[in-house]
């Protein structure tokens, strides 16, 4: 059936009553904890300021004490050294001996040695984190970013097998079972006894976070009229997001153990149960699949809700495909079948993995900005609803590819220009920061609406899955481009801009679908520039 088809044969409920204003809320209140889920490691992944650990029964006076740690520069400043203290026994023997530190004895020349005792950490900010808690620190400091990118694998996976599963099985039962994962293994996860353990727990969370948004996100489009369509995608799925997000650092202040955060974070998560309820499977996966019926049934409970009255015979036997009444499946290796729709999707792939990479690194970097980092991330979450307001703004009357080229070369040119902001000048580089974090904001809400709007119902939640899949290789190694910031500062975002503007010049290159039909078979996707469409399906 064609979009303007099923868009005329379910006009009868109108665009906006009861029923499509409980599916819009419900649908995007089942987004709120991905907001607070996916960045909680900004938090609970942290690193505190620290330093060897001196044992308290160490023989040793109060003035070497003072100085058995040594000195060393860092951002300009000297600080204490966070990987090496000055050798114990050699320290005792002096102490013993009764020598004062830098008059008997020139301190910087005693040899080093690692923390053999363990680390000293800050707990002004944080009382625990999973760093100080498993020592992440010095030769195991890997493991710090490797903890963010074993999430995103789990977000990668869940991209994979959520999209396939969902055109499979429904929109409506992918979106209860992968957020029931997502809650129950969250739960779990506080009690994790060891490092190894949270990040296996880590990786389970990722696959029920990504999969229950993606089935939100396409249950919603595929429910709601083409004007409300626009506001879900753009701004409503987003903003509720943002609001999670927002809720993080708020939380997160209050609550500085990592474990009783993560509790406080899970335990919302199971106040949506009842939702099930009340937020029906999508008719139009319904009809695809041949079950008209049931699709029926749910459209007639809507005109019941809007208190309006269906027509005795919503589908018409001859408006159904496939016309030969033979149910045609289709799978990922759809997406690269034809010509038209693999340079679709090998461009979306590219655009949707460099926009994923900006959107991360700079949400996982809040920590290391200037300033309080409950604070930095409460703007990194605030700047999202400007972005996301102007996104929609956008996408109501201006052309796709347009949009989403303005917002990432945005992003992209701003975060070069960090580069060029003298040190002393913090608040700056920060605010850039931000800007640029509000231009990636609003290009990635723009390739969700504009992915749905370019892939047919047939294939559309397993081609936004593939497209999330993609840019997870983004989002996995985001943690190790703000690694690279130890480096040099401006390394992150040298790389970080170019790719940017370089995916706003390849946005160019697709499709445009503003004031399309929406598809729903392959044969109705727009052709890609250069291609002539051909009748493969």
């Amino acid at each position: 059936m064609t979009e303007n088809g099923y868009e005329d044969n379910t006009a009868f409920l109108g665009e906006w009553g009861p029923f499509q204003q409980m599916v819009f809320f419900l649908l995007c209140l089942s987004i709120i904890p991905n907001g607070f889920t996916g960045m909680s490691i900004v938090f609970i992944g942290d690193t505190p300021s620290h330093h060897c650990l001196i044992p308290a029964n160490a023989n040793i006076t109060g003035e070497w004490r003072n100085h058995s740690i040594p000195l060393e520069e860092e951002s300009g400043n000297v600080v204490l050294s966070k990987c090496a203290r000055y050798k114990l026994d050699v320290i005792q023997s002096f102490s013993e001996r009764g020598y004062v530190p830098g008059i008997d004895v020139n301190v910087s020349e005693i040899q080093h040695e690692t923390c053999l005792d363990g680390w000293e950490y800050d707990r002004g900010t944080y009382i625990s984190t999973i760093v100080s808690e498993w020592d992440l620190v010095c030769a195991d400091k890997w493991k710090n970013p490797l903890t963010s990118s074993v999430f995103f694998c789990g977000v990668l996976t869940g991209s994979f097998l959520s999209g396939q599963l969902s055109d499979r099985f429904g929109r409506k039962n992918i979106l209860f079972a992968t957020m029931g994962v997502q809650t129950v293994f969250t739960f779990i996860q506080v009690f994790s006894p060891t490092w190894v353990v949270f990040c296996a727990l880590f990786f389970v969370v990722g696959m029920g976070q990504i999969s229950n948004y993606v089935a939100a996100f396409v249950l919603g489009t595929e429910i709601l009229s083409p004007s409300k369509r626009i506001i879900y995608s753009t701004l409503g799925v987003c903003m509720f997001y943002t609001i999670g997000y927002t809720l993080l650092p708020a939380v997160a202040f209050f609550i500085r153990d990592w474990r009783m955060l993560m509790l406080a974070l899970t335990l919302p998560g199971f106040l949506y149960v009842p939702f099930w309820w009340f937020i029906p499977e999508s008719p139009r996966w319904l009809l695809s699949q041949g079950r008209v019926e049931e699709a029926e049934a749910i459209l007639r409970d809507a005109a019941r809700r809007n208190r309006v009255t269906a027509p005795e015979v919503i589908f018409r036997p001859v408006q159904l495909e496939p016309k030969a009444g033979k149910l045609v499946a289709h799978n990922i290796c759809d997406l690269v079948r034809s010509s038209n729709i693999r340079w679709v999707s090998i461009t979306l792939w590219l655009v949707w993995t460099i926009l994923s990479i900006g959107y991360f690194a700079l949400s996982l970097n809040t920590s290391n900005l200037a300033g309080s980092s409950y604070l930095n991330c409460f703007l990194s979450a605030a700047i999202e609803v400007p972005a996301y307001t102007m996104a929609w703004l956008m996408f109501r009357c201006c052309p796709r590819r347009l949009c989403l080229f303005s917002t990432l070369f945005l992003g992209g040119v701003v975060l070069l220009c960090i580069n060029l902001i003298p040190p002393n000048l913090s608040s700056v580089s920060t605010a850039l920061e931000m800007l640029g974090k509000f231009g990636v904001t609003a290009a990635f809400s723009i390739v969700y609406a504009y992915t749905a709007e370019l892939y047919p119902t047939v294939v559309r939640n397993t081609a936004i899955g593939a497209c999330s899949m993609a840019s997870r290789v983004g989002s996995i190694s985001a943690p190790y481009f703000i690694y690279l910031g130890g480096c040099s500062k401006s390394l992150p975002y040298i790389l970080m801009g170019s790719l940017t503007a370089l995916s706003g010049l390849l946005s160019l290159l697709l499709p445009e679908s503003h004031r399309m039909p929406l598809p729903d078979t392959i044969t109705h996707m727009q052709t890609f520039p250069g291609w002539k469409k051909r009748s493969v399906y």
